[in-house]
């Protein structure tokens, strides 16, 4: 049974869908003004890990996640860029989705554009209004009153009186309560707006994600998840104002992802290690990063370190040398002890590291198996478990023979060489098939003689 630890309850419970086998569950997204960075990719990786294992246990999963596309920052970005938010958000749109596309992560079910669910947004205000959880302000906003909702602090596991005494709160006259937040701003110059009951404005951030994601999953869904920095105030926010104008509970179980850090640090543009995804996709390849990500618990913090993403990388080596050459179409391999204990793993809080320390003891399996047949049905399993994580999906020669640091070092001159070794091998020069070998050491390529031959692969 499915286990996931729930960050309201604060202990792991085992997962029931509110709908027999269909999922219900929401992701916030992208705020559109930047190019995604390795804490955004953190959180997408792990919940596209989630989508699959629940889709692999044969669950029905509706999976939606947001896109923030009208804030403070974009308008405040798109001045400075001297281009129009919609440009300016579209820009940034197609650019996230190349980053994900280049992580493996699938698209969601649905993504919803704050701009494009106005209506859905302006609904629930009226009748958070209506219920007495938001009153309008002498300078035409909207705030939601947060002594109105008794259970609020509920995620955060904070009081009020706390959050009052120790917050760093922003002096606002307009305000009943310091600890109110806004949820319709009145329109300003220049700015975008739209039309609503108290006149033309746009939506603060925290009633875009409430009002999305009951309008795509209903009232009550099953799983709501983020990076851990949304925790207090966007989804503490997000429950007082759902159950504020719905009356129900909004989510049953809340999930979080952990930290990045650089070399122990919290990434920070203050502190200058900051790296956004196309950065790091520069050094090192797409799925080496995917690996190192899911290569830490998702709840744990993760150390962003070179040497991390070479350990990443050594390891997807290991994988690929042990498909290299087995044949990987046309086999069914039947359950084993292999399945029974990767579903363990990934049944007790989607555990990704001990699902991967699976998946190298399938690996040495492969390799000392004396039995073609038996090698070639373990490596089809590699793969399917592989895809469940969403790894291990290239050919093995694509990955081992890929570029790396000599891009121009092409194959055809690499196999020429390895040619020339060949011969040089036959005719008993061993000092210059030594000197081949050496040569191409040099240049990060590794060779390994077989019965079948010799192959090579970028060290």
């Amino acid at each position: 049974m499915l286990k996931i630890y729930n960050s309201l309850t604060q202990k792991k419970e085992t997962f029931k869908p509110i709908n027999d086998n269909k999922v219900s569950m929401y992701v916030c997204g992208m705020t559109v003004y930047d190019y995604c960075h390795l804490g955004h990719a953190r959180t997408v990786v792990a919940f596209d890990m989630v989508y699959r294992y629940l889709k692999a246990s044969n669950y029905d999963v509706n999976y939606v996640r947001n896109i923030t596309d009208i804030d403070d920052k974009i308008i405040k970005r798109a001045n400075e860029a001297e281009k129009e938010v919609a440009d300016l958000t579209e820009y940034f749109i197609n650019a996230m989705n190349e980053d994900f596309d280049a992580l493996g992560v699938l698209r969601p079910s649905a993504e919803p554009r704050a701009t494009q669910h106005m209506q859905s947004i302006t609904r629930m205000i009226e009748q958070l209004v209506d219920r007495g959880h938001a009153y309008k302000a002498d300078n035409d906003d909207i705030y939601f009153s947060v002594k109105s909702i008794k259970s609020y602090g509920q995620l955060s596991k904070r009081s009020l009186e706390d959050m009052r005494a120790g917050e760093r709160v922003e002096v606002n006259p307009f305000k009943q309560d310091p600890m109110d937040f806004v949820l319709w701003k009145a329109a300003k110059p220049a700015e975008p707006s739209w039309d609503s009951p108290w006149g033309k404005g746009r939506p603060g951030w925290h009633i875009e994600c409430s009002a999305m994601s009951t309008e795509c999953l209903g009232n009550t869904f099953d799983i709501h998840g983020g990076g851990f920095d949304l925790q207090f105030p966007h989804h503490e926010n997000e429950i007082a104002q759902s159950e504020g104008a719905t009356g129900e509970k909004f989510v049953h179980t809340w999930m979080h992802t952990g930290f990045v850090n650089v070399d122990e640090e919290k990434m920070s543009k203050s502190l200058h290690n900051f790296f956004t995804i196309r950065e790091v996709l520069v050094d090192f390849d797409a799925e080496v990063i995917r690996l190192f990500l899911l290569g830490s618990h998702y709840r744990s913090a993760l150390n962003y370190t070179p040497a991390n993403l070479a350990k990443a990388r050594a390891s997807l080596e290991r994988f690929y040398t042990a498909l290299r050459g087995r044949k990987l179409d046309g086999l069914t391999p039947e359950q084993d002890d292999f399945d029974k204990r990767f579903k363990q793993a990934m049944d007790d809080d989607f555990n990704t590291p001990e699902a991967l320390a699976v998946l190298f003891d399938l690996s040495r399996e492969i390799n000392k198996q004396g039995n073609p047949e038996r090698a070639d049905e373990l490596a089809v399993k590699l793969v399917n478990l592989g895809n469940v994580l969403g790894i291990l999906q290239r050919d093995p020669e694509v990955f081992l023979q890929g570029s790396h640091d000599d891009e121009d070092f092409e194959a055809e001159e690499i196999h020429q060489l390895i040619i020339e070794r060949n011969r040089a091998r036959m005719a008993s020069d061993f000092a210059r098939s030594d000197e081949i070998r050496d040569e191409l050491a040099a240049r990060g390529i590794i060779l390994e003689d077989g019965p079948e031959g010799t192959t090579w692969k970028r060290g």
